[in-house]
């Protein structure tokens, strides 16, 4: 049997939650799964998730194929950087220093990317508040050249 990673969506209407599930590649996105792996919640302004990395690791090891989606959740949770590790053939002491690297360079990525989304939100600020000065002072201009000709 085909097995595939992917995402299996559950929740109300205009408010996706997916669970990433094991499932046989021939049924359908929403059909029984064979194991549950984890959650993913959309809508949360961080993108909220929780993996079963072990498990993960052990259908990966199995077989199973994962799909574009599930593929980006395990690159943001560091799986699949350990998978790609193992079949690198490192052994243990070798990849937990290499997942220590790369949790501490995904520190400071998010970091960066926190600090560059305040600057652009400051940026936006300024550039309406500008906006809404310069109308202002349009306005201001045109009330005074109207009474002016009157």
């Amino acid at each position: 049997m085909a097995t595939k990673i992917r995402l299996k969506r559950i929740g109300r209407r205009n408010r996706p939650f997916y669970r990433m599930v094991v499932m046989d590649s021939r049924s359908r996105r929403d059909g029984a799964a064979i194991e549950e792996l984890g959650w993913y919640n959309p809508i949360d302004t961080d993108h909220t998730f929780s993996l079963k990395g072990e498990r993960i690791l052990h259908w990966l090891n199995d077989g199973a194929q994962v799909t574009n989606a599930a593929h980006k959740l395990l690159r943001r949770s560091g799986i699949a950087y350990h998978w790609h590790l193992i079949n690198q053939g490192l052994d243990v002491s070798q990849i937990e220093v290499e997942m220590k690297k790369w949790e501490l360079n995904h520190e400071e990525v998010l970091k960066k990317r926190s600090e560059s989304a305040q600057l652009q939100s400051q940026k936006k600020d300024k550039k309406k508040i500008d906006l809404d000065n310069a109308d202002k002072v349009a306005n201001l201009d045109s009330k005074s050249s109207a009474d002016e000709e009157e």
